[in-house]
C-alpha cells in the first residue's frame, strides 16, 4: 500500500486577530454547481496500484485513458488523493481506490478486490454535488446537507474526522444549516450556505480555513486546553471576517491548501492559505489566515479556480485561461523558459480555444474545450496526463487515445497520481446508410 504524503506546516510567526462577523439576513438564489444532466463515459489514467483507476486489481497503471465499466451512467467525477469519486444520474455515489482511512464510505475488509472496482455509499438522499481530497469524501444532498467521510491529515498525521477518529461511513458533517455548495482541498472542507456564508473545517496549518491564528492552527494548540481547540478545527465553523465589511459569499473554490470566496454580486475575490508561490494572488510570500481581498483574482470574472499544490489555474467566463504560481514541471503551461508567475498570467497556447472547463492535480492542470478536446500539461511522472508517455508537458497538449477518439469530453479530475475523465460519445450520423 502505497504511504500517505505529510502536509508542509506553515512559517508564518505572526498571530492575526479574530473579528467575529456579524452580516445582515441574506439569501443565496443561485449557485454555480458542476452540470449533472449529462451522462457520460469515465476514462482514467496515471497510478493505479490502491486502486483508484477501478481497472481491476491486475491494472496499476495506465499511460494513456482508459474506460471504466460501470454499470450506472456517470454525470460527475472526483479525483482523490488515491482513491476516485462518481455521481450517477440517479444521485447515487460509487468509490474505489485506497479505503485505509475511510475515503470509500463502504466497506471493504474480508471482500476480496473489493478496492479496485467501484461500490456504492449508503446515503439518505439523493446527492447533488460531491468533492474528495487526499483521504476524505464529501456529498451535498438535495435537501442541503452534507455528508463526510473519510479523514484530514496534518503534518503530525491522522487528525481524524471527528474526536472519534476517522469516519469510515458517511457522517452529517453540518447540522441545521442549508448548504448550497461544497468544495475540498487536501484536508479541509469548504461550505457555501443558503444565506451567503462560508464554513470551513480540517487542517488549519496553513491557513486554509480562514479563522484561527498560526498559534491556534496546530494540534498543539490543545496544550492545556484539553480538545477544546481541536475539536473546533474539525467542527464546521464560520471564516472570520471583519464586521464592518458585511460581505456574503456566492460561490468557493479550494486549493490543496488554500480557499477562495467570491463575494456575492461582486467580482471580488477573497483567500486564505498557503501562498508560497503566490498561488492564492497575494504578494507576501507567507501563509494568510483569515481571509484577505486578491486584488489579482479580483480583476476577472471567474467560472472555476482550481488549485493544485503551489499552482492555480483560472477559468474565466469568457472560456479564457490563466495561471498563477510555481512552474516546475511545466505546470503552468506558460512554456519552458518561463519563471514562477506572482501575477495572473494568460495561457497564451489556448487562447484561440473555447475553454469550458479546468481542473488541477497536485503538479497538473487541464483543459476541456466546447469542441470535446482535452488539453493537458504538467508533471506525467504516472502516466496521469495520458500522453502515453511519462514525460512533463510544459505547455498545453492535446491529449489523444483510443478510447477518446469517438467521444467528446467535458469534464476532467485529477488527484495526486491519477487523473479521471468523463466523456459522452459521438454518434455517428451515418448510423442508417446509403439506401
Amino acid at each position: 500500500m502505497a504511504n500517505k504524503r505529510r502536509r508542509p506546516t506553515s512559517i508564518d510567526k505572526n498571530d492575526i486577530t479574530i473579528s467575529k462577523s456579524k452580516r445582515a439576513k441574506f439569501t443565496l438564489e443561485n449557485v454555480s454547481l458542476p452540470e449533472v444532466n449529462r451522462e457520460g463515459v469515465v476514462l482514467v489514467t496515471g497510478a493505479g496500484d490502491v486502486g483508484q483507476l477501478g481497472l481491476g486489481p491486475d491494472v496499476l497503471e495506465k499511460s494513456r485513458a482508459a474506460a471504466v465499466k460501470l454499470d450506472n451512467p456517470i454525470v460527475d467525477i472526483c479525483a482523490g488523493g488515491m482513491h476516485t469519486v462518481c455521481l450517477t444520474k440517479e444521485g447515487k455515489v460509487l468509490t474505489f481506490g485506497c479505503n485505509d482511512e475511510g475515503a470509500l464510505g463502504r466497506t471493504t475488509e474480508g471482500k476480496e478486490d473489493a478496492e479496485f472496482e467501484a461500490g456504492q455509499v449508503e446515503l439518505p438522499s439523493k446527492v447533488v454535488q460531491i468533492s474528495a481530497g487526499d483521504s476524505h469524501t464529501a456529498a451535498l444532498l438535495d435537501d442541503g446537507r452534507v455528508f463526510a467521510w473519510g479523514t484530514f491529515r496534518d503534518s503530525h498525521g491522522n487528525m481524524g474526522m471527528t474526536l472519534n477518529g476517522n469516519e469510515k461511513y458517511p457522517y452529517e458533517i453540518l447540522k441545521d444549516v442549508v448548504v448550497k455548495k461544497i468544495a475540498s482541498g487536501a484536508d479541509h472542507i469548504v461550505f457555501l450556505t443558503n444565506h451567503g456564508d462560508v464554513y470551513t473545517c480540517g487542517c488549519a496549518e496553513q491557513g486554509q480555513l480562514g479563522r484561527t491564528t498560526e498559534r491556534g492552527s496546530s494540534r498543539n494548540a490543545r496544550s492545556g486546553v484539553g480538545k477544546g481547540q481541536f475539536a473546533k478545527l474539525l467542527e464546521p465553523l464560520p471564516i472570520s471576517l471583519k464586521p464592518s465589511l458585511k460581505l456574503h459569499f456566492d460561490n468557493i473554490w479550494a486549493s490543496n491548501y488554500g480557499t477562495f470566496c467570491k463575494v456575492a454580486n461582486s467580482d471580488k475575490i477573497y483567500v486564505c492559505g498557503l501562498n508560497n508561490y503566490n498561488q492564492i494572488g497575494l504578494k507576501e510570500l507567507v501563509p494568510y489566515f483569515t481571509p484577505t481581498l486578491s486584488k489579482d483574482f479580483s480583476k476577472y470574472r471567474w467560472h472555476i479556480i482550481s488549485s493544485g499544490q503551489h499552482h492555480t489555474i483560472g477559468l474565466d467566463l469568457d472560456g479564457k485561461v490563466y495561471a498563477i504560481g510555481r512552474k516546475d514541471y511545466g505546470r503552468l503551461g506558460l512554456g519552458k523558459d518561463c519563471e514562477d508567475a506572482f501575477e495572473i498570467q494568460r495561457v497564451k497556447d489556448l487562447s484561440d480555444k473555447k475553454v469550458v472547463h479546468v481542473a488541477c492535480g497536485t503538479a497538473t492542470s487541464f483543459a476541456v474545450t466546447s469542441e470535446g478536446e482535452l488539453y493537458g500539461w504538467g508533471m506525467g511522472t504516472n502516466g496521469q496526463l495520458g500522453t502515453g508517455e511519462e514525460d512533463d508537458c510544459e505547455v498545453p497538449t492535446l491529449i489523444k487515445s483510443k478510447q477518446l477518439q469517438d467521444k467528446k469530453v467535458f469534464r476532467v479530475s485529477s488527484g495526486g497520481q491519477h487523473t479521471v475523465i468523463l466523456a459522452v460519445q459521438i454518434v455517428s450520423n451515418n448510423s442508417h446508410g446509403d439506401a
